[in-house]
């Protein structure tokens, strides 16, 4: 596998800002769950069948078919080109060592991308000198208990969402609105929303049950719009705090 420079041009998906997508006025899927062949060759299934027979130009199929992804995803959790085009290569490795163990419970993509958090993770793990757990230690399988943050600032938005997502300055703050969350909210998002994974693939990547990723994707939604809005709320539309409950 020959590896490429992020100099040569790695595009990273621009995230569209809450209230751009369908789904509720929250964040819309910047591509599809990658099951099916999107460039027009062979299913992800039949090209994993013919590299575990030894066809090695499968396999390459495959990296060529997701590498960018890996990329992007890695580099949104890391923040850090190098690490992010290390942990592709070591994925796209591991993947290939392991694909005689690969049992087709799940679609390849998510495979994949449960390598590529786990490796990531460890990396953050390093960075701050704590010792190795496992991926479903380090995502906590326990049921969230805490309460779903509260907005406190409610506003109508200064411009429509298709507006903003044009401007350069909009993904600069999305961007630092991503940062600002936990690691176990930050990591369903990104899968969730960002990679377009379905909830059950989101699940299955980080080892948590399906209700705790709609839990945490929910949070995670909540306070990434309150973020967006301290910035693009119009303050003459601006609702008191609980003042939608006091009216009830």
């Amino acid at each position: 596998m020959k590896r490429r420079s992020t100099q040569t041009g790695r595009p990273e998906p621009a995230i569209a800002p809450a209230g751009s997508g369908s789904d509720g006025g929250l964040p819309a899927a910047a591509s599809g769950t990658g099951g099916g062949p999107a460039d027009g060759g062979p299913d992800d299934l039949a090209l994993v069948a013919r590299a575990q027979a030894g066809e090695l130009e499968a396999f390459e199929t495959l990296v060529s078919r997701y590498e960018n992804r890996v990329y992007s995803l890695a580099l949104r959790i890391l923040r850090h080109e190098q690490d992010a085009e290390d942990i592709t290569q070591q994925t796209f490795m591991n993947a290939l060592e392991h694909l005689e163990g690969f049992r087709r419970e799940s679609a390849f993509s998510t495979w994949l991308f449960r390598i590529a958090t786990y490796a990531a993770l460890k990396i953050i793990r390093k960075r701050k000198g704590l010792d190795w757990v496992s991926l479903e230690a380090e995502t906590e399988r326990t049921l969230d208990d805490e309460p779903a943050p509260h907005p406190e600032f409610i506003a109508d938005w200064r411009h429509s969402p298709q507006a903003l997502v044009q401007r350069r300055e909009t993904l600069r703050v999305i961007e630092g609105a991503l940062d600002e969350l936990d690691e176990k909210h930050r990591l369903v998002f990104l899968l969730r929303d960002v990679e377009g994974l379905s909830v059950r693939e989101t699940a299955q990547a980080l080892g948590l049950s399906e209700v705790n990723v709609k839990v945490r994707l929910l949070r995670a939604r909540l306070r990434l719009r309150e973020t967006l809005t301290r910035v693009f709320g119009d303050p003459a539309h601006r609702l008191a705090p609980h003042a939608h409950e006091e009216a009830e």
